[in-house]
């Protein structure tokens, strides 16, 4: 079941990325526990979704690659369980067709259920973690099952247990909560959420999303606030747009090698064509340099890393 030598660009959203040493694509739970059990504890695994927040470098990843390809969706009044590796799209599709209220500030998120409930995915003033019941994981050391319930999963903002302490968890199934509704309006919400994207945000270009989290008001010095305070938005509560930030710092279309801060939203880096993870990571550096310089504040990266060193 395991491959070797994988090219991870072909599975990125930002078409970057070198070989995985060793590579795993699962559908089920059963192909799961069997490759794991080949794989048999010889190093590192990093868990990769659809790839549209993961920055993978040229080097590659000297380990076992698991790729989530667990699908599949059930309904039980308004609880449903889905697999973690839907795409949030598809689940929406779901949710329009059922008559399913409460996920409609995803609409046009990249990515799968699995990997927004890990970085508890947010828009529009909504976040993963108000719709989540329970997550269901599997163990990637010793093949242990166990249910996180939502306190257990301690969601913060654009994070998790499964983010910061819980890394050998495989997330494989949620059960969200939602509502019934009227699904011509959800729809319609869903669609004003993907027009909107459209509009803002560089969708005809490669990225990973996001670069950077925005600014929590409760984290600035009270001068900070003086000077930031009309830029403020609440999502899900009050931040600072850190696009407004690299705006106000004149990085707009600032570009290393064929990657590019958008011009369009410059809390993106679009690849032009053959970026190379270097050329992103010192545009992220720079970034974070200017925004310090200015500012005093020092930006947090929304995007994961998988190199060699993980």
């Amino acid at each position: 079941m395991i491959k070797q030598n994988i090219p991870l660009k072909n599975y990125s959203n930002y078409k970057i990325g070198g070989p995985a040493s060793y590579f795993l694509e699962v559908s089920n739970t059963d192909e799961l526990e069997q490759g794991i059990k080949e794989w048999d504890k010889r190093g590192k695994i990093f868990i990769l979704g659809k790839g549209t927040n993961v920055l993978i470098s040229e080097n590659g990843f000297d380990g076992l690659v698991v790729h989530c390809n667990l699908l599949g969706i059930t309904l039980n009044g308004e609880e449903v369980t889905v697999g973690a590796g839907v795409l949030v799209s598809n689940f929406l599709n779901f949710c329009i067709e059922n008559n399913l209220s409460g996920f409609e500030w995803a609409g046009g998120l990249p990515g799968t259920i699995g990997a927004a409930v890990r970085g508890n995915a947010g828009a529009f003033k909504g976040e993963t973690k108000d719709s989540v019941l329970n997550v269901y994981c599997i163990n990637l050391r010793t093949l242990e099952k166990r249910k996180f319930n939502n306190n257990q999963c301690q969601f913060g903002y654009r994070t998790s247990i499964f983010k910061t302490t819980a890394n050998d968890e495989m997330i494989v199934s949620v059960a969200l909560k939602l509502k019934r509704g009227d699904k011509d309006k959800i729809k319609s919400q869903i669609q004003e959420k993907i027009d909107y994207r459209n509009k803002k945000h560089p969708m005809d270009k490669p990225s990973l999303g996001s670069t950077f989290k925005n600014i929590p008001v409760s984290s600035l010095s009270s001068l900070q606030k003086q000077e930031l305070m009309q830029y403020v938005k609440d999502d899900p509560f009050p931040v600072i747009p850190v696009a407004k930030l690299l705006f106000l710092c004149d990085l707009k279309g600032k570009q290393e090698g064929d990657a590019q801060i958008s011009q369009k939203h410059p809390n993106f880096i679009v690849n032009l064509g053959n970026a190379k993870s270097t050329d992103v990571k010192k545009l992220i550096e720079f970034a974070k340099e200017k925004v310090k310089n200015k500012f005093g504040l020092s930006l947090e990266e929304e995007i994961m890393y998988l190199d060699k060193s993980v």
